[in-house]
């Protein structure tokens, strides 16, 4: 069973409010996700990584009544989405320019940093029954 994502027996229900509102905390962030971003660089990236999440799952967050592994892989997408975020952006991703010299991707095709959280979003959201849900939780 994943360890519970609230601290102490009895904080579901006024911390699942501010899990979604806010996201995960930096201590869930480091501890459990293993990630790598400082306290600031995830506080900027986690407005965005949220905006990514909801729209995944169908704009729905975090609620008392969903099971501890069902917040688990919610905050974990926030997490990825973060990275991601934290590392391309939400523009263009997947090139480099210097001066009028222009690399992208090799195919041709550029990749906005929106598509990399979502792709890190879903990754996490596998099995769980949460991406694109909306209905039914």
């Amino acid at each position: 069973m994943a360890p519970s994502v609230f601290d102490a027996p009895g904080e579901r229900e006024s911390d699942v409010g501010a899990l979604a509102a806010e996201g995960p905390s930096f201590a869930f962030y480091r501890d459990e996700y293993g990630g790598i971003l400082s306290p600031a660089e995830l506080a900027e990236a986690m407005p965005a990584a949220l905006r990514c999440v909801r729209r995944v799952c169908g704009g729905a967050g975090p609620r008392p009544t969903w099971s501890d592994e069902d917040v688990g892989a919610w905050c974990r997408a926030a997490c990825a989405a973060a990275e991601a975020i934290a590392e391309h952006g939400e523009a263009c991703a997947g090139g480099w320019s210097l001066g009028s010299l222009r690399v992208t991707d090799p195919r041709g095709r550029r990749r906005e940093g929106r598509e990399v959280a979502r792709d890190a979003a879903l990754a996490e959201l596998a099995g769980s029954g949460l991406a694109f849900s909306g209905a039914g939780r």
